[in-house]
């Protein structure tokens, strides 16, 4: 039904990150046909992954770090190689765009395409390096399974633990505005305070988060095993300056 070089347009649009549904509507091929193709393909045989060598932008890395963390999955394709997918919201189109821009950086010259989920997107990008660069890529899920720094990924976040506590903010924390009210001179009065939260499930997530809380002078509280909480005045102030709301 289709000739070969129809074919291998559909296929090549996958292998660059794109969706099924993405490439079906591009192509006007059927999400069945182009699934059906790839099942025919013989996997390769899988190459020793090329040492990738230091991130080329240690900054940009930190943050694409604590977005992988929180939001963030690596995913072998059949054919070899890795897709590095992060979910972004698509209320916050700043955070997609900063996303895509850090994925370019650590890695220059590699494709990052959005692919559009429910409620969601997914900029994902496609490389042999991604389980060299983000070690903690493993079976199961990240809270069910020992999620430590190699020696070198954590001498980056020592030099940049403000990019790090950003990219784990906008992928699992927020900014958020509560109120109460006194009594002053017999009249109730609404106060208002922003406050941080950090929710992760993983122990050792909340653990390296608030290992680089103290690093720079960020006094929190956990408020529960699994969220962490930044009001006071002053420390909410150092988060505004650093890392401010999703935007």
């Amino acid at each position: 039904m289709y000739d070969l070089s129809t074919r291998k347009r559909a296929l090549a649009l996958v292998a660059q990150g794109r969706s099924l549904n993405s490439a079906s509507r591009e192509t006007g091929i059927s999400r069945a046909a182009i699934r059906s193709w790839q099942d025919r393909i013989e996997p390769r045989p899988r190459m020793p992954h090329p040492d990738p060598g230091p991130p080329s932008d240690e900054s940009a890395y930190a943050y694409l770090l604590g977005l992988y963390l929180g939001d963030g999955c690596i995913s072998p394709h059949p054919r070899g190689g890795y897709y590095l997918r992060i979910a972004c919201a698509d209320v916050w189109p700043g955070l997609i765009e900063e996303c895509r821009e850090a994925i370019g950086k650590v890695r220059p010259g590699v494709g990052v395409h959005v692919a559009q989920k429910q409620g969601c997107v997914a900029v994902t990008s496609y490389s042999r390096s991604w389980p060299i660069l983000f070690p903690q890529h493993g079976p199961g899920k990240k809270h069910e399974r020992r999620i430590l720094l190699e020696p070198w990924q954590q001498a980056i976040v020592d030099g940049h633990p403000w990019e790090f506590i950003r990219g784990l903010i906008h992928s699992d924390g927020c900014r958020i505005t509560n109120w109460t009210t006194r009594s002053v001179a017999g009249e109730r009065k609404r106060y208002e305070y922003p406050r941080y939260f950090f929710t992760n499930r993983s122990a050792d997530i909340i653990r390296l988060f608030t290992k680089a809380l103290d690093q720079v002078g960020v006094d929190w509280k956990r408020a529960n095993p699994f969220n962490i909480s930044v009001a006071r005045k002053a420390s909410v102030a150092l988060m505004d300056a650093h890392v401010g709301p999703k935007y």
